[in-house]
């Protein structure tokens, strides 16, 4: 498995350690591209040979590439409080689409989510400084996937390639919100199993 994640995996003092020794492939966020303006050329180049990098992995085929494209941390709404993946960023996921659709040997998109914040949350909003404080703790966490996801079916309709695109997107990022609230309630709402959908099933590998 190679996870695909943004720079301050390797640059935060605190995410550094747990990114030592991974299959990693480091992207700079859209989010964090203009805050120093000197180091915006080295970034996009960087971007690039990342890119590069994605598809001579996918080219060997027998891969599994975990990422959460330009979005996808789940962080608090300001206004309700409640935790929720942030929205995909279109462009990323068609680059990744395109990367799988022309990698060779077949390739899939699953959208899966992950519901462990409570054990070092976020800041509640993106930062752009390094070293922001974090708080550990103990708690439950849980990871639901579902089936892939089919360009072709799901763009079926669209009037052109840019609708396509968001359609995608959109399709992908109800299905990851759908499974994290399924996720929510089985953990923080305590109901266990019985928060299991005919969409989303929640079982445990070892009862």
């Amino acid at each position: 498995m190679t996870y695909v994640a943004g720079d301050r995996v390797i640059t935060d003092p605190l995410s550094k350690p747990f990114s030592i020794g991974r299959n990693l492939i480091c992207v700079y966020s859209k989010k964090h591209m203009l805050d120093d303006p000197a180091l915006v050329e080295m970034k996009r180049n960087a971007n690039i040979r990342a890119l590069k990098e994605m598809a001579m992995l996918l080219r060997s085929g027998s891969q599994i590439v975990w990422i959460a494209p330009s979005g996808g941390r789940d962080r608090p709404d300001p206004h309700t409080g409640e935790w929720a993946p942030a929205p995909f960023d279109t462009s990323s996921v068609d680059n990744m689409r395109r990367l799988v659709e022309h990698s060779g040997p077949p390739g899939h998109v699953y959208p899966l989510a992950i519901l462990c914040h409570d054990i070092m949350p976020p800041p509640l909003k993106v930062e752009k400084e390094i070293g922001e404080k974090r708080i550990i703790s103990f708690h439950g966490t849980g990871i639901s996937v579902a089936p892939a996801l089919s360009f072709s079916e799901t763009t079926a309709t669209s009037e052109n390639p840019e609708k396509a695109k968001e359609v995608f997107t959109k399709a992908l990022y109800d299905s990851v919100t759908e499974q994290y609230n399924v996720l929510k309630s089985a953990i923080h709402g305590k109901k266990g199993f019985e928060a299991s959908t005919p969409v989303v099933f929640l079982s445990q590998s070892w009862k």
